[in-house]
């Protein structure tokens, strides 16, 4: 009783829990295509992931800036001896200083969804607070200098500072523009302070450089933010694959339990269901042939036929879900031995013949003599032919024709063919009748229904030996099945091999 009550409930589990599995896969495909709609306009998506690789490479270049700002320092002290350059050099580490102190804070940080804007803000203004830094190198001049040298450096330094903060900061969104807008208006101021032509040049050629940058650094940050999206995905799918394999496996193992539990079922029922079906039949065949003497009342007889053609066909039912049932769990086994197939077609076709004669059917046969012998299961191949001059008689009307024949395939095999010429079945119907239970509308408006199971059974036979089955019919045209058995299976004859004393008297009668 305990095992019936947990089997119930495991049931209930599986069919509860695969809605939710499934509104859980079906969220991440969502959450999946959101992500790879996401564009310029609706990147927040990934703005957590792009502000953790800025503080990331802020912190992986924190060395890089105090060694630029260096280099440029000394190179600018060689060409203007002044002490202005050291304190630039000093203003520019403390706020990189600060930059690196933010990043490798927020680093530290669990930064939610509501924090990003905050902590964008504060980067850009690190940036900004940069910016002017550049701006006061911009401003810084040389009375001492000959020619256009210190020029020429100044500019060189900062359309570096310019390529070098464009490459390295691309992940953070309008950073270029806010973070040198100082020094463009710095540089603007002095040519229009100056009015000489090479402020003004180095004005334009400044600005221009920044805007051309901030384009290179906005298409590195949407390259970057494909990659993401693409990786993202990659990733929501691998998950959805691996929950989808998950409630495979779980389906698997639940659906070998439920069929090792169907199979112990029949197993264990078999004996129960037959053991009275046998007693049912025995007794109401000696009342409905009156052995132990007559009834007094015909009807009572009339009735015992009944109870003995209705136990005839439960057990028939029984005995083909048993068949069927052990093919499916792979414990069909063969018994197979040499034997020919005319003989086995032979002896179907006499089995049949009182039902067929029943309905003024008539059977033809149409052999092919001298067939060589066929290694089968004898027991398999007979269920096999009787299965479908069953269904030939069955769906034959009164005054009908059944042809069979035997004979040789083109592949070098045997063949059983069974034709009628009944109702036929419609084309689109032919698969239903081939599963388990499938039942044409001709065999459901039929009066004699059978319960399914026969050609399902004839064609897993003919699987276990290698073998097909075609089915063929048109409606009104009538119906021909034909179980084919592959050239393996045939025993070609071999001539005796002559014993070792007959060979010897040879060989000297040769002498």
């Amino acid at each position: 009783m305990s095992s019936g009550v947990s089997t119930s409930t495991d049931k209930n589990i599986v069919d509860r829990s695969r809605s939710h599995r499934n509104k859980a896969v079906s969220k991440a495909v969502r959450a999946t295509r959101e992500r790879l709609q996401s564009n310029a306009n609706g990147s927040q998506v990934f703005d957590r992931d792009m502000l953790a690789m800025h503080v990331t490479a802020v912190l992986q270049a924190a060395a890089v800036t105090p060694l630029v700002v260096t280099l440029v320092t000394a190179i600018g002290v060689y060409i203007n001896p002044d002490a202005h350059l050291f304190a630039w050099a000093l203003l520019m580490l403390c706020l990189h200083s600060v930059n690196v102190l933010v990043a490798r804070r927020a680093s530290r940080v669990e930064i939610g969804a509501g924090d990003i804007a905050k902590w964008r803000r504060r980067f850009i203004v690190g940036q900004v607070l940069v910016g002017c830094g550049w701006a006061s190198f911009a401003l810084q001049g040389c009375n001492t200098c000959g020619g256009d040298s210190f020029y020429f450096y100044k500019g060189a330094v900062l359309l570096f500072a310019v390529s070098y903060t464009a490459m390295s900061n691309f992940m953070l969104r309008q950073s270029m523009l806010y973070g040198f807008m100082p020094m463009v208006l710095a540089l603007l101021s002095l040519a229009l302070t100056s009015g000489q032509v090479l402020d003004i040049g180095l004005t334009a050629m400044c600005a221009m450089a920044v805007v051309f940058f901030h384009y290179i650094a906005d298409r590195l940050y949407h390259s970057n933010l494909t990659l993401i999206s693409y990786q993202s995905e990659k990733d929501d799918l691998i998950a959805e694959l691996e929950v989808a394999n998950s409630m495979s496996d779980e389906a698997r193992r639940r659906a070998e339990e439920a069929n090792l539990a169907k199979s112990r079922f029949l197993a264990s029922m078999s004996h129960e269901l037959r053991t009275p079906l046998n007693a049912i039949l025995g007794f109401s065949e000696v009342m409905s042939s009156e052995v132990l003497g007559p009834l007094a009342n015909p009807t009572y007889k009339e009735y015992a036929g009944d109870i003995h053609r209705s136990g005839q066909h439960l057990l028939n039912l029984i005995n083909e879900i048993l068949d069927l049932s052990r093919i499916e769990a792979g414990r069909y086994d063969l018994t197979e031995d040499a034997l020919s197939l005319l003989e086995v077609a032979e002896d179907c076709i006499g089995m049949v013949q009182l039902r067929a004669r029943a309905k003024n059917i008539t059977i033809r046969d149409q052999f092919e003599r001298h067939l060589p012998p066929i290694w089968a299961d004898e027991k398999s191949m007979r269920q096999v032919i009787l299965n479908l001059l069953s269904n030939a008689v069955k769906f034959t009307p009164q005054g009908g024709e059944i042809l069979v024949k035997v004979g040789w395939t083109a592949g070098g095999g045997q063949y059983v063919a069974i034709k009628d010429n009944g109702p036929g079945i419609p084309e689109e119907e032919i698969p239903v009748v081939l599963s388990a239970f499938g039942q044409g509308s001709i065999a459901i408006k039929s009066a004699e229904q059978g319960t399914g199971l026969g050609l399902p059974i004839v064609q897993a036979i003919l699987a276990k030996h290698d073998g097909q089955f075609i089915l063929r019919s048109k409606l009104r045209e009538g119906t021909e099945a034909i179980a084919i058995l592959p050239s393996t299976r045939v025993l070609q004859s071999v001539p005796a091999v002559a014993d070792a004393p007959s060979i010897e008297r040879r060989r000297k009668s040769f002498a």
